[in-house]
């Protein structure tokens, strides 16, 4: 379902448990607020509590993942693939021509996810994640083309 305004609390929770440096939701509003962002979010099969949330950004035809996170108690049961099908349906919709996102190299799952949606490398920043016990990892560029 399309991430609304009273959701941005969960998201952030979310975020928290995914991220070392998370969003609040301030933050996640602001974002939000923003023209061509918008986001969607999976709740569990009760339809109370929220797993899973993404944020992109769309500008002209090209678009960009800003944030996906999965709750650890449902990671590996389709929750990102379900987020990412809804922002690629939206940008079908909407005629994107492309849709990058960054992802850390040794973020295994998340890599397996993205090939199979046809992600291509594309560029790496070296050094660009500070892991909580202060090593950095890369961050790999990632981009789906949209109009083949």
């Amino acid at each position: 379902m399309p991430l609304g305004l009273d959701d941005l609390d969960e998201a952030a929770e979310i975020h928290s448990e995914a991220f070392t440096q998370a969003w609040s939701g301030d933050e996640f509003a602001s974002l939000l607020g923003q023209g061509g962002t918008f986001g969607f979010i999976v709740r569990a099969e009760s339809g109370h509590k929220a797993v899973g949330v993404v944020l992109a950004r769309l500008t002209v035809d090209e678009a960009e993942i800003l944030t996906i996170a999965v709750d650890k108690s449902v990671r590996g049961k389709g929750i990102g693939r379900l987020l990412m099908d809804n922002v690629l349906q939206y940008l079908h919709a909407e005629r994107a021509a492309s849709l990058f996102l960054e992802v850390e190299e040794t973020n295994a799952p998340a890599l397996a996810l993205y090939r199979k949606l046809r992600f291509e490398e594309v560029g790496r920043r070296p050094a660009y994640y500070a892991g909580a016990d202060g090593t950095r990892k890369s961050a790999l560029i990632l981009k789906r083309n949209l109009r083949d």
